[in-house]
């Protein structure tokens, strides 16, 4: 594996199918995609993934989005990608956050990634989306918010 991180800067909105992988409803997507970072990440001339970070102020930027190609999953890129964009924001910001649904793969994933347990926001999904979401199974109700410090 040997992806190579590249940002975009102009029509983001081409990579809209992935971003749907991560966050399903454009109108939330649009909240934050034209204020983040997003870069691409690709294995060789393909595209495998991709994620948007935003600044939030006080040297905490936020993982708003990330999302890997479902024929790409479970093959270490996610991990991979994220571990890339720590690096590549080492010395702008001392945290990076991120909130997620309260589902045992995700948050078992960002645990393995090295983020921590920060907090939860109540209601997030039932209150922000105009219909139910439904990841592994599970309504989702909650955003759980974790948190990993950034050398």
């Amino acid at each position: 594996m040997a992806l190579v991180m590249k940002q975009v800067t102009d029509d983001k909105k081409c990579h809209l199918d992935l971003l749907l992988l991560a966050d399903e409803q454009e109108s939330m997507v649009d909240r934050y995609l034209d204020r983040g970072d997003m870069f691409v990440f690709a294995d060789g001339d393909a595209v495998v993934g991709e994620c948007v970070v935003t600044d939030e102020g006080s040297g905490v930027c936020e993982l708003k989005n990330i999302a890997v190609r479902p024929d790409c999953q479970r093959r270490g890129f996610g991990r991979e990608m994220i571990e890339m964009v720590i690096r590549h924001y080492g010395g702008k910001f001392g945290t990076m956050i991120v909130g997620t649904g309260d589902v045992p793969s995700t948050v078992g994933f960002y645990k393995e990634c090295g983020f921590e347990y920060s907090h939860r926001i109540p209601g997030f999904f039932t209150d922000n989306y105009d219909h139910p979401i439904v990841e592994d199974g599970i309504l989702l109700r909650d955003m759980v918010c974790f948190r990993h410090p950034i050398p």
